[in-house]
């Protein structure tokens, strides 16, 4: 299984300014069973807000930590 957070990073410059990624997306890069590598991106994308590498937000609204449906974005790009 590739690196959930070399993954999330990856996605995330690929993507247009401002736009974000799903957990699910990391998920699916990673793993044939995505829904297996669910705990491992979790925790991952934990790790990265702890850095403030990525942000999290749910509709539009900016979360400070994981909590229920997320997105993923780059730090700046609110």
């Amino acid at each position: 299984m590739a690196d959930p957070q070399t993954v999330t990073l990856a996605l995330l410059a690929r993507r247009a300014p401002g736009a974000t990624v799903c957990p699910s997306e990391v998920a699916r890069a990673i793993a044939p069973d995505w829904r297996a590598a669910m705990p491992a991106v979790h925790a991952a994308i934990d790790a990265l807000v702890r850095e403030r590498r990525v942000r999290l937000s749910w509709q539009g609204t900016p979360l400070t930590t994981r909590s229920g449906p997320y997105r993923i974005g780059r730090v700046g790009e609110e």
